[in-house]
């Protein structure tokens, strides 16, 4: 009889996804859900073909090169920065993500982040359940309106054309972004007529700044000191991207001098730390990188990565999504 493939996943995930994958490979889980050292995903990693991962376990060269049975690396994320694509193409490893599945749900949360900041709901809540809810006043917790606003969008892929459509159909809202090409026309109008610009031009012009650019070195601190400053005072700024693509550390300044009205942040540089000078402001709503988080999209991201190591590994019939790298 064949012995099946060996496969290490690397994350507690759901039970019958572990059950699908169980089908046609032997598997090694974490069930205690542990943050391995990279010595520890080194030594799992040994005999294995298939790995199913996060974006918390870090793929290198090194790595591979103590691999070396290693087949298939298969994100549940859609983004896939912990890789090093080129290390894996070289020594024919296959790397897939989770694209598609996540676009709607991390949408609603990018525009959560940009009403509850706009509008400092985290602000008054904490307020009020500090007691400090006293009286009324003309301008007691007065934000920035959403509804009619300049809607600007850095990075125009399937998760900023889900923010624009709900922006512009949704709230009325002028869309503008910036993007590496121009979107199709069609697509466009589709959006409301949406509008792309520079970026020098999408900084100036937006009320509200919703970054989905994808990470990498093009775009490391793409906004940084200069980028904010050049932003419309009082503007909200909305991270769903990841982390180091903001300078932290300059938005911090930025939103502490009232130049930026207010942040929404789902991911952050180095996390799980977070900037120390962001937890200290106000007009901050923060969030541990739970955009994609909500139970039938998670589902659908593991499930998904299960089939493109089933096809990869078990069946022959190839990913479903591999990285845009290792297409063609």
């Amino acid at each position: 009889m064949k012995q099946r493939p060996a496969l290490l996943i690397t994350r507690r995930i759901f039970p019958e996804v572990v059950a699908r994958l169980r089908e046609h490979f032997e598997v090694q889980t974490n069930e205690a859900d542990a943050v391995w050292s990279r010595d520890e995903l080194i030594a799992r990693l040994q005999g294995k073909a298939g790995v199913f991962v996060t974006t918390s376990e870090p793929i290198d060269a090194g790595l591979l090169a103590a691999c070396p049975e290693l087949r298939a690396v298969c994100s549940m994320a859609v983004g896939y920065n912990n890789i090093d694509v080129a290390a894996c193409r070289a020594r024919g490893v296959m790397v897939t993500h989770a694209p598609d599945v996540l676009t709607e749900t991390t949408a609603d949360f990018g525009f959560a982040l940009l009403l509850a900041a706009a509008r400092r709901v985290g602000e008054a809540e904490r307020l009020l359940r500090r007691g400090e809810w006293t009286k009324w006043s003309v301008d007691f917790m007065a934000g920035a309106d959403v509804h009619g606003a300049t809607l600007g969008i850095l990075g125009m892929g399937r998760i900023g054309q889900a923010i624009a459509r709900r922006g512009a159909l949704g709230f009325g809202m002028k869309v503008i972004y910036h993007n590496r090409s121009r979107l199709p026309q069609d697509t466009e109008a589709a959006l409301g007529g949406a509008e792309r610009v520079e970026l020098d031009a999408l900084l100036e012009r937006s009320d509200h700044l919703m970054i989905v650019v994808p990470y990498g070195p093009a775009t490391h601190h793409v906004i940084g000191a200069a980028q904010l400053a050049r932003m419309r005072r009082g503007a909200v700024l909305v991270n769903i991207a990841r982390g180091g693509v903001v300078d932290d550390a300059a938005l911090a300044m930025a939103l502490r001098s009232g130049h930026i009205g207010a942040a929404g942040l789902d991911v952050f540089e180095g996390e799980p730390a977070v900037h120390p000078a962001l937890l200290d402001l106000p007009n901050t709503v923060l969030t541990p990188h739970i955009a994609s988080a909500s139970e039938p999209t998670r589902r659908a991201m593991a499930n998904l990565a299960a089939d493109n190591l089933i096809g990869l590994l078990a069946t022959g019939q190839g990913a479903k999504t591999p990285v845009p790298e290792m297409r063609g």
